[in-house]
């Protein structure tokens, strides 16, 4: 079971190591649903992770609000993914929509800059039309995408409330890409989820009973 703790800054990070997180998830403004932290912080969280042999995905977020972007906002996507390459990120998590739809022009350029790291479709997966997820889920297997972040359903909904749909999910990517559920999750609700899916990785800023003594 790989735990994916999603980390605001590199604070915790040390902490939920030494819990069992088996992958970092890297970002800021956790109160605009994540965004793109600084080279410092990447930098200081790759030496740790690497230390403890825990791979360190990078948000890739201009701002927050939709994921609708401009080309302004496109450029900035860019040259952060860039600088992860030049780093050494194990991966980038990002997700851009239009139309009630994936933004393939603009998927496609991320995901041609992000090559030789691992890619992350996060929880704009959402803000896709249901009806449309399956067809998602094809177009973002086909393009080598690792795995979609997910909540299965609204984020203001608990995560309990769209088991049949994440199943549904999961049972279409089939092998071709991991479906991760995430938010709202705690290491206190994880065994009440992981007994209705079949899944094997896990996202979340409290996935991960934390410590919070002096040892670091």
């Amino acid at each position: 079971m790989i735990k994916e703790f999603c980390a605001e800054n590199f604070t915790l990070v040390p902490y939920a190591i030494k819990a069992g997180a088996k992958r970092i998830e890297l970002c800021d403004n956790l109160s605009q649903g994540g965004t793109t932290p600084s080279k410092g912080v990447i930098q200081k969280t790759l030496q740790f992770s690497r230390d403890n042999n825990v791979k360190v995905m990078v948000m890739i977020r201009p701002r927050g609000g939709d994921f609708t972007y401009n080309l302004d906002d496109a450029e900035i996507m860019l040259n952060d993914i860039t600088t992860c390459q030049e780093l050494g990120v194990d991966g980038v998590v990002f997700g851009a929509t239009r139309q009630g739809f994936i933004d393939a022009g603009l998927m496609e350029q991320l995901i041609q800059k992000s090559n030789g790291m691992e890619v992350v479709y996060h929880m704009a997966f959402d803000q896709i039309e249901p009806s449309k997820q399956f067809l998602a889920v094809d177009w973002l297997a086909e393009q080598g995408v690792t795995r979609i972040l997910t909540h299965g359903g609204p984020t203001k909904e608990p995560i309990e409330d769209h088991i049949a749909h994440l199943k549904r999910l999961i049972s279409y990517a089939a092998n071709r890409l991991t479906i991760m559920p995430g938010g709202g999750l705690s290491y206190k609700t994880l065994p009440n989820l992981l007994s209705q899916l079949p899944v094997q990785e896990v996202h979340g800023t409290k996935i991960i009973d934390l410590k919070l003594d002096n040892s670091f």
